[in-house]
């Protein structure tokens, strides 16, 4: 029977010769991977196994990074619970604050070197999904899921069925990959893709970056996809070139393609060039509406950043809109780079400078204000343009706050202008 990239990859890892949607498997893993929010319950259940050590140290990766630095004394302990486990364990792949190699999980697992075509990645975290953008299924779990996917290297798993999203055509200037999958999620719903794979293929996915291609990965989960994954062309094996060497050397990577008579349950055609500039509007990703075709909506907060757009291409664009501007009086720009190697480049290339001047607040890696824990809470009444991934009611503060969610080019021109706008309103002419 043909199969999705998907399908391909899951009858690999369970070791069958083929799978179909709806079958049940056991398949091995590649990554583990577990947060300070996630990680301290499922340690729990880990110690319930009876389990003494890891299945493999250099393959389960905790990473701290959602309520880090850590705001209070109840994060504190949860971190200190994380932090003792992986030295106990010996863990390789355990980032501390301060440490190169620390950031936002779904930035720094990319950047680290830790994915690579073909792999089965689980996390205790819903945008796990991100890794797919690598041609690896990715997806996220529960902490129970977690702790006996470290104890025994292994997890179980429904095989998802598939929808195609062939991409053609070009993006216009400013349109980045956040804004394709923000109007495919207005297209669908936020159940479009219940736990079906969200498979991007066509000639169009050239024509966006790896940066670009990560974003869209990452956000599969809020149309409900079981997981989100491209096909590995020559931008993925540069991007391997260059964060992942040892394993693109060695050859320690597959990569998977369709059959070409694999079976889709629906086939959605997305002409690039004639996605707009788009927000979700609250409280849902998927109340997706073109910039331009709403009043004027006065803004209190912007937040640039997080596992969706905080690489250094985001913080580019950032800076290229924001630099020689101010933002706007009344305004808030917190922009948050995805990791500390970001971070020291924003330092490097005068970014950080460039957006301090500007009026904004430069942050240390954490995801902060997406999930309403620290570094940007809204209160009541307030509104945020957020290049986060969700926008559900007291997402980001305040029940009755507003997070309308936008990719970076219109994050930071409304900071400029202190109401949603785009990049052309503002005068902007840098990196698009």
């Amino acid at each position: 029977m043909a199969m999705t990239m998907t399908q391909k990859i899951l009858a690999r890892h369970a070791g069958l010769d083929k799978v179909v949607p709806g079958q049940l498997i056991e398949a091995s893993l590649d990554l583990v991977l577990g947060n300070d929010i996630t990680t301290p319950p499922a340690l729990d259940v880990f110690a319930a196994t009876g389990v003494q050590k890891v299945f493999d140290k250099e393959k389960v990766v905790i990473v701290p990074d959602h309520f880090t630095p850590n705001k209070d004394i109840q994060s504190a302990e949860q971190a200190k619970k994380i932090r003792l486990f992986s030295r106990a364990q010996g863990l390789v792949n355990y980032y501390e604050q301060g440490e190169m190699e620390m950031g936002i999980e779904h930035v720094v697992l990319p950047e680290n070197g830790l994915v690579a075509p073909g792999d089965v990645i689980i996390g205790a975290d819903s945008h796990t999904c991100t890794y797919g953008a690598l041609g690896a299924f990715a997806t996220g779990v529960g902490s129970t899921d977690m702790a006996c996917g470290m104890a025994t290297g292994t997890a179980w798993f429904r095989v998802p069925s598939a929808i195609r999203f062939e991409l053609v055509g070009k993006p216009s200037r400013w349109v980045t990959g956040k804004d394709v999958i923000l109007y495919i999620i207005g297209k669908i719903g936020v159940d479009g893709a219940l736990y079906k794979s969200m498979e991007f293929t066509g000639p169009g996915v050239a024509e966006l970056s790896m940066e670009e291609r990560l974003t869209m990965a990452n956000m599969a989960i809020e149309a409900g996809g079981k997981n989100g994954i491209f096909p590995v062309d020559e931008k993925t094996l540069a991007y391997l070139e260059k964060y992942a060497p040892k394993r693109l050397t060695a050859g320690n990577f597959r990569i998977t393609r369709a059959d070409d008579d694999a079976e889709y349950e629906e086939t959605h055609t997305i002409d690039l060039s004639k996605v707009p500039l788009i927000l979700s509007f609250p409280h849902l990703p998927s109340n997706a509406k073109a910039l331009g075709t709403f009043p004027e909506i006065a803004i209190d907060q912007v937040v640039i950043g997080s596992c969706t757009n905080g690489r250094i291409s985001d913080m580019r664009v950032a800076r290229s809109i924001l630099k020689g501007r101010k933002v706007a009086k009344g305004v808030r720009c917190i922009v948050i780079p995805g990791s500390q190697k970001v971070y020291l480049q924003c330092v490097r290339e005068g970014i950080a400078e460039d957006l301090v001047e500007a009026g904004a607040v430069f942050s240390a890696p954490t995801c902060g204000p997406c999930l309403g824990g620290h570094m940007g809470i809204l209160a009541s009444g307030e509104r945020c343009v957020s290049t986060t991934n969700r926008n559900f009611v007291g997402r980001m503060g305040h029940v009755k706050s507003e997070v309308y969610l936008a990719g970076v080019p219109v994050a930071a021109a409304s900071a400029v202008a202190g109401h949603i706008a785009g990049p052309d309103e503002i005068g902007a002419e840098g990196e698009a």
